[in-house]
């Protein structure tokens, strides 16, 4: 399966595939530019890791590299507020076009370790996420330095693999 993780630059998109790839934390990450691919494989199925600049010059881009993918992950900064705003708006633009119709939508709340970071209900709230009725959407509170919860990522994707080879309905659901 291919997953595209998105969002705006420093929300952790880097940190995640590095940990997802190699079970590691570093706090020494180099923003992408432009945008890295890796693979990771969890049981049977292989998951190609499409990381993508966050900065406004390749928000542009994201489209593109978000078309056929078996999910799009777009990751926030759970504990960002003065970016929250851009953040919705962002991905409310991106799943706006018309060639990412009824592709799954995997919201990934980062960074829950830090004060002030948002629970589940209210980032949801906060980034719009009930309005978002053409496609599946599963949201995930996470902490790159805790892999417990990167675990729900693979296993979400390995699930949603899974079930997608078995049944084609897409269903509206926020959950975790």
């Amino acid at each position: 399966m291919e997953l595209s993780l998105v969002g705006l630059q420093d929300a952790g998109k880097t940190s995640i595939v590095n940990v997802l790839a190699t079970g590691g934390y570093s706090e020494d990450m180099i923003p992408t530019v432009g945008f890295n691919m890796r693979k990771v494989t969890k049981e049977s199925v292989t998951i190609r890791l499409w990381d993508l600049g966050g900065q406004p010059r390749f928000r542009s881009m994201w489209e593109r590299y978000c078309r056929q993918v078996s999910a799009i992950a777009y990751v926030v900064d759970a504990a960002d507020l003065d970016n929250l705003s851009v953040s919705k708006s962002e991905l409310h633009d991106l799943l706006s076009n018309a060639s990412l119709k009824g592709i799954p939508l995997l919201v990934i709340g980062n960074k829950t370790d830090k004060p002030g970071a948002l629970s589940k209900e209210a980032l949801t709230e906060e980034m719009g996420l009930s309005s978002l009725t053409d496609r599946e959407v599963c949201c995930f509170m996470i902490s790159c330095k805790n892999p417990t919860t990167i675990d729900q990522i693979t296993d979400w994707a390995v699930n949603h693999s899974i079930s997608k080879n078995l049944t084609s309905p897409t269903t509206d659901v926020v959950s975790s």
